[in-house]
């Protein structure tokens, strides 16, 4: 065999154990990569049979917690034996498209029932109810935000299930309403707290605003929707609710421009702040029409509640009336975010009253 023949040759045989080489070494990652597959499906199927609590024989979670994760339909017998029977010493609120009642379940757990009026249940027959509670179970847990844990629907029958709130009052009641004996609950709320329980309530709408990937709008901002647990601590409810439950009395804290949106939200929000520097009213618009003209040409002190003593540095409470003034006053292009109102509310600081 020539020397050119035994060159050629060699560099055949080279070329075939390189190939061999590269092959032999993509079958073993090939084999390696499906054994740590594996390998991670095993211990994902662990780690979800020790989460569920498949081993240790506790099948008796707590059904409040069950509900928040997924937020299940619960069959309508649970809720009636909870409530016994919907009856009145159960019931927390009473408005005009639907009842609030505390159950307690057979294990002891408290959430609270929102019972929407058959005659609303009855005009809107197309509202995929069970759809649109579940989104809202996304909002998920949020110290200023009553979460949703889970829904009942029958014939006739929707009912949103809640966390209860210990010690609730609504803002509404606390800005607006008296004890039995006739004393304004509105003298309880002095400056520091007003402002803490609007930076509290603009927290937990700005949770909802970013709570998904579009955000959920609530839709129906106002003081009656804001409660306030024993510690004065702003909690945002009845969110994005899949029945038009807030169209009355919605006038003062509509901005008029379209259909909800987060912006619409900003400016209803920039309404409750009025109320809370002012102690009026929001309906109808007049606290807007009145409050915001005399913010502007620097008059703060005489839109703030006179029911409460004046603080000795009045710049935060001028800083609450200029957001207030930005969420109302201007279109829903200009308006700033509740991430920037929650940033801003959060910063202010107050001194002891005189």
């Amino acid at each position: 065999m020539s020397s050119s023949s035994r060159g050629r040759h060699s560099a055949s045989v080279a070329g075939d154990a390189l190939v061999a080489a590269i092959a032999l070494s993509l079958v073993a990652l090939a084999t390696a990569l499906l054994l740590l597959c594996r390998r991670m499906r095993r211990a994902d199927k662990e780690n979800s049979g020790n989460t569920s609590g498949g081993g240790d024989g506790n099948d008796d979670e707590s059904s409040v917690t069950a509900m928040l994760h997924a937020a299940q339909p619960r069959p309508l017998r649970d809720i009636e034996s909870a409530t016994a029977g919907f009856h009145r010493s159960h019931v927390i609120h009473d408005g005009p498209h639907a009842t609030v009642y505390k159950a307690v379940s057979a294990s002891g757990d408290v959430f609270a029932a929102k019972r929407v009026h058959p005659d609303v249940v009855l005009l809107n027959p197309g509202v995929a109810f069970g759809s649109a509670v579940k989104s809202l179970s996304f909002a998920g847990r949020h110290p200023n935000v009553v979460p949703v844990l889970g829904y009942s629907e029958a014939p006739g029958e929707r009912i949103i299930l809640t966390e209860y709130v210990a010690g609730v009052k609504t803002l509404d009641i606390c800005l607006h309403g008296s004890s039995p004996d006739g004393t304004p609950f509105a003298g309880l709320l002095r400056w520091q707290l007003r402002i803490r329980i609007a930076a509290g309530a603009a927290r937990g709408i700005a949770h909802l605003h970013g709570a998904t990937a579009l955000g959920i709008v609530h839709g129906g901002i106002k003081p009656a929707n804001i409660m306030l647990d024993a510690n004065f601590c702003a909690r945002v409810s009845d969110y994005a609710l899949p029945f038009p439950l807030q169209t009355n009395n919605r006038s003062g804290y509509d901005d008029g421009e379209g259909p909800p949106c987060k912006e619409s939200d900003v400016y209803a929000f920039g309404v409750v702040l009025l109320e809370l520097l002012s102690g009026r009213r929001g309906e109808e618009g007049a606290v807007v029409e009145w409050a915001v003209p005399m913010i502007r040409a620097g008059r703060v002190g005489e839109v703030a509640d006179r029911r409460v003593a004046a603080p000795r540095d009045m710049r935060p409470i001028e800083r609450m009336a200029k957001v207030a003034t930005a969420c109302v006053g201007n279109g829903r292009r200009c308006r700033p975010s509740m991430a920037q109102v929650a940033a801003i509310l959060g910063s202010l600081q107050l001194p002891p009253c005189i």
